[in-house]
C-alpha cells in the first residue's frame, strides 16, 4: 500500500490570555501511519486535538487534511474531511442500541421517516471493518463491557468515513485482554489506510503499536522521529525534560503489625466473602479484570457501599457496619476513587475546595476560617504535586485529567491518611508523574503506612507491591508474595479463577 499525506499541521500556536499553550507546533501524518503523541499532563496535547477537530481556533498556523484547510470553529467540516476522535471519557448513550449509537447525529431518513435499512447497512460495514459481528447492533450499550463500548466509539468514527482517527488514552480503563483486542482493531484500520494519532502514557503500549512519535513539552515540540531508533530512556527524557533514572524505586520491605483486616466481607452484590490483611509498611496489590469487584471492595471498606456480612477491623478495632466515610477518614483511611470525574472530585468547585473540604480543622478556630493559612497549604500541595494551574481558585473542571488526578492525591495527603485505598491512581497521568507517585507510595510504606493498590496494569503491581491478591467475580482467588507471581499467571487467574 502506497502511503499518502493525510494531515499537515504547520507552525500552530495558541494562547489563553497570558498562558502560552502551544508554540509553533508542526506535525505530519500519512495514511497507514500510527503516530504516538506523547507528553506530560499540561504539555498541550488536549489543545492540539481541539485544534485538529476544529473546536478551537489557533492564533497562528494552519491545519490541512489532504490539502484542504480546516476552518476553525467548524467541527462539522473537520468531521466531513475525515477527522474523528475517541476520547478517554466515552460519550455513548447507554440506553440506546449499538446501531443507534453508531448512527447518532447522522441518522438516515427520507421525508422525516427513519430509513432503518440504510442505517443498518452503514453500521454493519463499520463493525465489519473492526472485525465485529452484526449481532452487536441490537444490543443495548449498557450491556457491553468497557472494551466493547470503546469499539462502538471507534465504529461510530468509521461510519463517519474517518480518514484520521485520534485515540486519546484509549486503554486507561481497559483490561489487558481488551487492550489486545483494541490493538488488533487499530492494526486492522492501519492496513485499510487510516492514519492514527495515538495518545498514551504507557510507553510499552506505544512501542508495541506505533511506528513514529512526536513529544510535546510545555507547548513546544521537544522531539520527533521513529520509535525503533529511539531508546525508552530518551523518550522519558524528552517528555519530562530531565533524566528519569528509575521508574520504579527500590525499597526494603519493613512490615509490622496488621493495620487493616477484612473478615469475610460481603457487599451488594460484591465483594463476596473476602478476607484479607494489610500490614504496617506493606503495599498490597489488587489484580483483576475490569468489573471483577476490586472497586466494590474498596468502596465497601471505605463505607461508600453497604456491607451485608463481615467486619472491617482497623488497628484491631472492629468498625461498625455503616455507610459513613467520615468515620473511616477519622480512623486514618484515605481513598483515591477510580472515577475522579463523577465521584472523586467536585468538578464545579475550586482546586482549593477539593483539596481541603474533607479536613478543614487545620484552618478553623471557634468557627472562623483562616483563609490565608488555607491558601498557604493549598499552594504547598500544588507545588508538591506539580499541578499545572494559574491558581488554586481555578475550578477543577478546567484542569487536564492528569492534573485532576493530582488534586485527588493532594486531598488524600491533606487528610493525613495512614491506610491508603488507591483505585487505579496512575490512570491518565504522565510518566514523570507516575515515577513521582511510585516514589511517594514507597515513602509512605517505608514510614509505616499501609497501602491497598488496585491496578489493571499488572507490570506496575509486580514492580511496586509486596504481595498481590487476585479477585475474580467478586471473590478472592489467591494472594501470595509478589515474587511468586508472573504477569501471565496474574492474567490467567484473573480471567479463569484458580487453575
Amino acid at each position: 500500500m502506497v502511503s499518502t499525506s493525510l494531515l499537515n499541521v504547520t507552525e500552530v500556536s495558541k494562547s489563553y490570555a497570558a498562558n502560552r499553550v502551544l508554540t509553533n507546533v508542526s506535525l505530519a501524518l500519512s495514511s497507514g501511519e500510527i503516530l504516538a503523541l506523547l507528553g506530560e499532563n499540561g504539555a498541550g496535547k488536549s489543545t492540539l486535538i481541539k485544534i485538529l477537530t476544529g473546536a478551537v481556533r489557533p492564533d497562528a498556523g494552519t491545519v490541512m487534511v489532504e490539502g484542504k484547510p480546516i476552518l476553525h470553529g467548524n467541527t462539522a467540516l473537520a468531521r466531513h474531511l475525515g477527522v474523528a476522535v475517541v476520547y478517554q471519557e466515552l460519550s455513548l448513550c447507554n440506553h440506546l442500541t449499538v446501531e443507534d449509537n453508531i448512527m447518532l447525529g447522522r441518522e438516515q431518513h427520507r421525508y422525516g421517516i427513519l430509513d432503518r435499512q440504510s442505517q443498518r447497512k452503514i453500521a454493519v460495514e463499520a463493525l465489519a471493518k473492526l472485525g465485529q459481528p452484526e449481532s452487536w447492533l441490537d444490543r443495548r450499550v449498557s450491556s457491553l463491557s468497557i472494551g466493547q463500548k470503546q469499539l462502538v466509539e471507534i465504529a461510530r468514527a468509521i461510519a463517519q468515513n474517518a480518514k484520521i482517527l485520534i485515540l486519546d488514552e484509549p486503554t486507561s480503563s481497559l483490561s489487558q485482554q481488551d487492550v489486545s483486542q483494541l490493538f488488533d482493531v487499530v492494526r486492522r484500520l492501519q492496513a485499510q489506510g487510516l492514519g492514527v494519532i495515538y495518545i498514551s502514557h504507557f510507553l510499552e503500549e506505544v512501542r508495541s503499536l506505533c511506528s513514529s512519535y512526536l513529544v510535546l513539552r510545555d507547548g513546544t515540540v521537544a522531539g520527533s522521529g521513529q520509535l525503533q531508533d529511539t531508546p525508552p530512556r530518551e523518550l522519558l527524557k524528552l517528555m519530562a525534560g530531565r533524566d528519569i533514572e528509575q521508574l520504579y524505586p527500590a525499597r526494603k520491605p519493613r512490615q509490622g503489625e496488621c493495620r487493616l483486616e477484612i473478615r469475610a466481607l460481603s457487599g451488594r452484590p460484591w465483594p463476596d466473602n473476602i478476607s484479607l490483611t494489610i500490614n504496617r509498611g506493606e503495599i498490597l496489590g489488587l489484580a483483576g479484570l475490569v468489573g471483577s469487584g476490586r472497586t466494590e471492595l474498596l468502596r465497601t471498606i471505605y463505607g461508600l457501599d453497604p456491607q451485608r456480612t463481615g467486619e472491617v477491623v482497623i488497628d484491631q478495632h472492629p468498625r461498625k457496619n455503616s455507610q459513613n466515610p467520615a468515620e473511616r477518614i477519622r480512623a486514618g483511611v484515605a481513598m483515591i476513587s477510580e472515577d475522579r470525574k463523577q465521584e472523586g472530585l467536585a468538578q464545579s468547585m475550586s482546586i482549593k475546595d477539593n483539596m481541603t473540604l474533607s479536613n478543614m480543622s487545620p484552618f478553623s478556630l471557634f468557627g472562623w476560617l483562616n483563609e490565608a493559612k488555607r491558601d498557604q497549604c493549598c499552594h504547598a500541595l500544588k507545588e508538591k504535586f506539580s499541578i499545572k494551574a494559574f491558581s488554586c481558585d481555578a475550578p477543577v473542571w478546567t484542569l487536564s485529567g492528569g492534573n485532576q488526578q493530582k488534586v485527588a492525591l493532594a486531598r488524600a495527603v491533606h487528610q493525613k491518611g495512614t491506610i491508603w485505598l488507591l483505585d487505579e491512581p496512575t490512570r491518565g497521568i504522565d510518566v514523570g508523574t507516575k515515577a513521582e507517585l511510585y516514589r511517594w507510595m514507597a515513602e509512605l510504606a517505608e514510614k509505616g503506612d499501609s497501602l491497598l493498590f488496585v491496578s489493571s496494569y499488572f507490570q506496575e503491581l509486580l514492580a511496586t507491591c509486596d504481595r498481590i491478591a487476585v479477585i475474580s467475580q467478586g471473590k478472592l482467588v489467591d494472594v501470595r508474595p509478589t515474587e511468586q507471581w508472573t504477569e501471565h499467571e496474574l492474567m490467567q487467574y484473573a480471567m479463569q479463577g484458580r487453575v
